[in-house]
């Protein structure tokens, strides 16, 4: 396992925004930031986990999406943000925690 990035909610909208349809969220990317601060706003009417929403999330990237979600409380399953990168959510004592199996490695972001 290996940091990848810091996920921030915000309600500010954001230069450089990429919008993931399904989840009803703009989301900047991390990998062309210089502290690795990915920034998260959401549609009122999104999908996604109030926790998620409301509280800020560590990532990291996993060799083995299985087995990283082994026995954990997943909040979000795995899904494809984008072509190449699959990401779930884990809840770690009431924080929610990323993964991404990004299938070229050292490559990442949205």
């Amino acid at each position: 396992m290996k940091f990848s990035h810091v996920g921030i909610p915000t309600t500010e909208t954001k230069e450089n925004e990429n919008y993931l349809e399904g989840a009803k969220l703009f989301v900047t990317d991390f990998a062309t930031c210089d502290y690795a601060i990915e920034f998260l706003r959401f549609e009122d009417d999104s999908p996604m986990p109030d926790l998620l929403k409301t509280t800020a999330h560590v990532a990291f990237e996993v060799e083995d999406m299985t087995a990283a979600l082994e026995g954990k409380e997943v909040l979000i399953p795995p899904f494809e943000p984008m072509e190449g990168v699959q990401v779930a959510f884990i809840v770690d004592n009431g924080a929610p925690v990323e993964f991404m199996q990004v299938s070229t490695p050292g490559e990442g972001g949205y």
